[in-house]
């Protein structure tokens, strides 16, 4: 373990070896399985906890529902200045989470010190809907007041990713506190640092304890414990669409709703009236952007025969001119693969699209000095057809699939053959053909003359494959309520039409 390292988990933790789960308050070690955490810069251990497990994650929904009962006695007003006090503990921390953030999960630190700050914004922004979540009066055609109430679930349980530990983190929890529900965030395995972090910044805001818990530990320990549990009232997961699946079914098993955020193949659509210059810094910033470690990442370019030569000569020379090296570096622009599982899955993919006919036009493999890290070089294949699993299936990696269009119909057919609706893009001088290509790729999110803009004010989520639910937004916020109807009978003698009662 570096100095660095050692010196910020001590920070927090008292000691890296202190590192566990928050439980009602309180850093506890888990009941299971020693886990070790991998450097993906070197390959080489960074830190050990032991697994939460079944036990711990029961004493864990135990707490949350005793820290929902506590947070449900806060008013509205009150919960709101304690999300708001996070952000400005989110903020006077910051260099520290995206230092946490940048080593064990593996990113550029100029992107985690953006991620951090992403946070931050997010509990000002549920910090200012906490009092405003009202219901409305119905105008029913009774002699009663009709109205509705916006009440929180109560205990929901939250599965995060590694690729974007403490942005997914974030952006679960805030409207889930807004709203007044308690959680169990449980957070990859591989990239559990930053979210403890977050669980204790939020009791030093004042949340009461058990409001909050966060899980460092297994998927089949204290994932399936979690997802299985009936007093969970919802389950929210980020992830793969094969883990998604099996987390809705045993849901639905106890009758209980999900919010599901799954992968995406997102289509970057450039037409010959495009800016060709800015539409090949968007296509790499679309796909090689942490490392294509992105369920929104624009991995297939479609491009208009007409500039396809012009557009990938740009796109591959500045592929080309990347860096890809430590995430600490403060020029990085690319970290390594947070896992030795996704890089093989990415080389494997790669060299079966060899195998397929595909064409190389640079990457395809380690870059030079990268060491024994999980490093990948920014991958631009060519000769593409739309069957190939290149260009169906989540590589989940630095990969760029280019395809070939000769016109909008044609484009539109090869954005929507795809299992995944999460996201997409078009590059056009042409107003009127991009409010049509807008509304007829199916996507969550779309952008036009762009990628890769997100806020927390606008609402963000996927269709079939991709999953269902909105996280972000006013949207996201409702994902954590649900409405009552209440009747008030306001007639003086009001007729009941059945039952009797003495005179």
């Amino acid at each position: 373990m570096s100095g660095l390292l050692h010196k910020h988990l001590s920070a927090w933790f008292g000691a890296p070896e202190r590192f566990g789960s928050l439980v009602d308050g309180e850093l506890l070690q888990g009941h299971g399985a020693t886990v070790e955490i991998i450097d993906p810069a070197s390959a080489t251990p960074l830190l050990e906890y032991r697994d939460c497990a079944a036990p711990g994650t029961l004493d864990a929904i135990d707490a949350a529902e005793r820290g929902f009962s506590a947070w449900q006695a806060v008013t509205a007003s009150a919960r709101g200045r304690v999300l708001w006090r996070m952000g400005e503990l989110i903020r006077q921390r910051a260099e520290s989470l995206a230092i946490l953030e940048a080593v064990v999960a593996g990113k550029p630190i100029r992107d985690t010190r953006v991620e951090v700050l992403k946070v931050a914004e997010m509990f000002d922004y549920y910090a200012g809907w906490a009092d405003k979540l009202h219901g409305d009066v119905i105008p029913v055609p009774t002699s009663h007041l009709n109205y509705t109430r916006r009440e929180a679930l109560g205990v929901v349980a939250q599965i995060t990713p590694w690729n974007a530990p403490i942005f997914t983190a974030g952006w679960q929890l805030a409207p889930a506190l807004a709203a007044g529900n308690a959680v169990v965030l449980k957070p990859s395995e591989l990239t559990p640092v930053t979210s403890v972090c977050l669980g204790l910044l939020l009791h030093e805001a004042g949340l009461p304890n058990g409001a909050v818990n966060v899980l460092a530990g297994l998927g089949q320990t204290v994932g399936h414990t979690l997802v299985a549990e009936s007093r969970i009232a919802k389950t929210i997961f980020v992830g793969s669409p094969e883990t998604g699946r099996a987390i809705a079914e045993t849901a639905a098993r106890n009758l209980r709703p999900c919010l599901l955020e799954l992968g995406g193949k997102s289509a970057n659509i450039v037409f010959p009236d495009a800016d060709l210059h800015r539409a090949a810094k968007g296509a790499q910033a679309a796909c090689f952007a942490a490392a294509g470690q992105s369920c929104t990442a624009g991995s297939r370019l479609l491009v208009h025969r007409r500039v396809a030569e012009p557009l990938l000569d740009l796109v591959v020379g500045g592929a080309k001119r990347l860096k890809v090296g430590a995430p600490l570096d403060e020029t990085t622009e690319i970290g390594p693969i947070n896992n030795a599982r996704q890089f093989e899955r990415i080389s494997k993919m790669v060299a079966d699209g060899r195998s397929a006919g595909v064409q190389v036009l640079t990457g395809g493999g380690r870059p030079d000095g990268a060491g024994d890290g999980y490093f990948y070089a920014p991958t631009v294949l060519g000769g593409v057809t739309a069957d190939m699993t290149v260009a169906r299936e989540e590589i989940f990696g630095p990969v760029l699939s280019c395809l070939l269009f000769d016109d909008e119909e044609e484009a539109l057919a090869l954005a929507n053959h795809s299992p995944f609706d999460l996201a997409g893009a078009v590059w056009t001088a042409d107003v009127g053909r991009a409010h049509r290509v807008a509304a007829r790729v199916r996507a969550g999110s779309f952008w036009i003359n762009g990628y890769r803009t997100l806020s927390v004010m606008s609402p963000f989520g996927g269709m079939h494959g991709s999953g269902y639910g909105r996280s972000s937004g006013y949207e996201g916020l409702l994902e954590y309520t649900q409405p009552k109807s209440v009747w008030v009978e306001t007639a003086s003698d009001a007729p009941q039409p059945f039952g009797y009662a003495d005179d």
